[in-house]
């Protein structure tokens, strides 16, 4: 029995980490057909297809998945997706902001106002939240590709305004209106990227403590799980 019960511990285990990485390769897709929509299908001329395709190739997605989501973007019967910002305030008066994809405004603004409530929490108009946010251009790099010094010397050279060391990645910050042109100049240098997206960062981050933090991460979930939610920051001092 000991034996079935670990199998059935790895089972489930492995069936949440498969249930995860086909939420986060659905996301990858939608975003990489979106980008190819609105622009030229050459990643190459088209530098936000150019970046969805290097995170989904970071995320390990598969080139034919790619290569279909670039496809479908050709299809004459493919639904118009809209990008469309909520803010609201979640457990303990945490800051929310949601980016969607979405090609029903209802379904989805009927699911984050649901989630909203069920926890006490209120959504807002537009304004109300990111008031206390930046949007900055976010530049993710996985630190054996390149070497601090030289990566710092690049970015002061590159006029981007700031680059942040972690264990495993370097994150450099830019003004939004210059995220593609720091991030041509870095392709010159430097082959793999994380992700290059625009970000929303919290200007005052806040502290709670275990219990409350786990309850905000646990709506966090919530949210990222949905299919329209492509996105969700907060001002949570610990979370990702």
């Amino acid at each position: 029995m000991a034996g079935h019960s670990h199998w059935a511990g790895i089972k489930h285990k492995k069936d949440r980490t498969d249930k995860i990485r086909s939420k986060i390769f659905s996301k990858l897709s939608r975003e990489i057909t979106v980008a190819a929509k609105l622009g030229d299908k050459d990643p190459e001329v088209n530098p936000r297809l150019r970046s969805a395709i290097q995170s989904a190739k970071s995320a390990n997605m598969p080139k034919e998945n790619i290569s279909r989501a670039i496809e479908k973007s050709r299809m004459s019967n493919f639904s118009n997706y809209e990008e469309i910002r909520y803010e609201g305030f979640g457990p303990y008066n945490v800051a929310f902001i949601l980016i969607a994809l979405t090609d029903n405004k209802n379904r989805t603004a009927s699911f984050i106002r649901t989630a909203f409530q069920k926890i006490g929490g209120t959504l807002g108009t537009q304004g109300s939240v990111s008031y206390n946010f930046n949007q900055l251009g976010i530049i993710r790099i996985d630190s054996k590709e390149i070497d601090e010094h030289n990566l710092f010397e690049h970015v002061i050279e590159f006029e981007a305004d700031d680059c942040i060391v972690y264990e495993n990645l370097y994150e450099i910050r830019c003004k939004k209106d210059k995220i593609y042109e720091v991030k041509k100049k870095l392709e010159k240098k430097i082959k793999n990227f994380i992700s290059t997206d625009l970000e929303w960062v919290p200007i005052n981050k806040l502290s709670l403590n275990k219990s409350q933090e786990e309850e905000v991460m646990n709506f966090f979930e919530t949210l990222n799980e949905n299919d329209d939610i492509q996105k969700v920051y907060t001002n949570l001092h610990n979370a990702k």
